[in-house]
């Protein structure tokens, strides 16, 4: 029987650590929005600013793997706010500094407390949810929902107060850190106990407890060719997508603006909709979806003839590749049991990098042919990614010789004596 009490606190748990996803993808947003400000009040060329670009994503992608394993060796919640307090004097520290190369270095420090976030926070966001793919949903949202937000931020502090006021943008991370404090004691008054990840179990007890079976690296390397396959496409159309509204379709820049938009606000909705398909009909169903719709949504964005065209394909597109987006996380993590973190950061870290290395590729088709044959070439490389994910196996776990709660922190204490 389900105690109503421990299945509360569970997803009291959920919803703070979502609180903290949108927090932390706040400052990933921030930077990108921080650009132009830098390009007109410290004359920055492109190849200037594209070097932050990279410092931030690049920097952060590449590290995100290593926090993965870090996290799985032994307990790292206290990652989780290091990670976005240290996005956060990142992002400061570049508005304040008048610089380049302290710029580049305090964005890509940004760029590496957000990478340390992300594995521990999926990790504890899998242990509050369980199984639920609507839980794993939720939570990535809260980072949609932080960087969307990011721009009205900086463009409230920067565009109106200037870089001096910089400050400013570390007061939502201020407050989470805050609360994060005061979480712990607030729950021990109360008499519950954290959601314990599956790796945290199995290394309290004994190695290769919590599951039966082992971790499949197999199944792992399909779904990160997978994810890459994914990530190349999702990357390249939120580039171009504004543009193609504009020189092919002949739009203003603000109907450009708006298609961009448009396919960022499907995406929030895919992941939430991809959650509520995965409990209802399993995840697999939501994945197989989510990438069979979205390949007749890129044909229609790559051919499309009109604007209101245009539009419609974006939103589809965009709900179509996060239907799956939670439904890839969990099976991540379910492919390799004793390696959540690493499993969380090969998906969400490295593989996305992998993707955004070959956008480069496609802008510069799009410079001598055009933006539809840009388009159409990424139809012609998203077959493979389709035809794969058709084929990933599902992995139910069998957790039936998980040790208790109680047992984990007798572990946890005698190996402290």
């Amino acid at each position: 029987m389900v105690n109503r009490t421990d299945f509360s606190m569970k997803k009291g748990q959920l919803g703070f650590l979502t609180s903290t996803h949108a927090v932390n993808d706040l400052y990933q947003g921030a930077i990108p929005a921080m650009l132009p400000f830098l390009m007109s009040e410290r004359h920055y060329s492109y190849a200037a600013v594209s070097g932050l670009a990279f410092a931030a994503s690049g920097v952060s992608s590449l590290f995100q793997p290593l926090f993965g394993v870090l996290s799985d060796r032994r307990p790292q919640t206290w990652l989780v706010p290091a990670g976005f307090v240290t996005a956060a004097l990142g992002v400061v520290a570049a508005g304040l500094s008048g610089n380049y190369a302290v710029t580049w270095l305090c964005v890509a420090v940004a760029g590496i407390g957000i990478a340390a976030y992300h594995p521990p926070a999926t990790s504890q966001a899998r242990a509050a949810g369980g199984s639920s793919q609507k839980a794993m949903s939720v939570f990535s949202v809260g980072g949609t929902v932080g960087g969307a937000v990011a721009p009205s931020l900086v463009t409230l502090v920067i565009g109106s107060a200037g870089f001096h006021a910089s400050y400013l943008l570390a007061v939502p991370a201020a407050i989470m850190a805050i609360l994060w404090v005061l979480k712990g004691p607030w729950m021990r008054w109360r008499g519950h106990a954290e959601a314990v990840p599956l790796v945290t179990a199995a290394s309290a007890t004994k190695p290769g407890a919590g599951t039966a079976q082992a971790d499949d690296w197999h199944a792992f390397g399909r779904l990160v060719v997978v994810i890459i396959g994914w990530s190349i496409p999702f990357v390249t159309v939120t580039s171009l997508v504004s543009l193609h509204a504009q020189r092919d379709l002949g739009q203003s820049a603000a109907a450009g603006a708006a298609a961009l938009t448009v396919y960022t606000a499907a995406g929030a909705v895919g992941t939430l909709l991809g959650g509520l398909v995965g409990d209802r009909y399993g995840r697999m169903t939501s994945l197989h979806i989510g990438y069979l719709m979205a390949f007749p949504a890129l044909l229609g964005i790559a051919w499309a003839p009109a604007f209101p065209v245009l539009i419609a394909s974006a939103a589809l597109f965009g709900a179509a590749m996060f239907l799956p987006f939670a439904a890839q996380v969990t099976l991540a993590q379910d492919y390799l049991p004793h390696r959540p973190g690493t499993a969380s950061g090969l998906t969400l870290g490295l593989a996305m990098a992998a993707g955004g290395l070959c956008s480069p590729a496609f802008g510069w088709l799009a410079d001598s042919s055009g933006l539809r044959a840009a388009f159409y070439a990424l139809l012609l490389v998203f077959v493979a990614p389709v035809v794969l994910a058709m084929r990933l196996p599902d992995r139910v776990l069998d957790r039936s010789d998980a040790p208790p709660p109680e047992s984990v922190e007798a572990a946890k204490t005698d190996s402290a004596q």
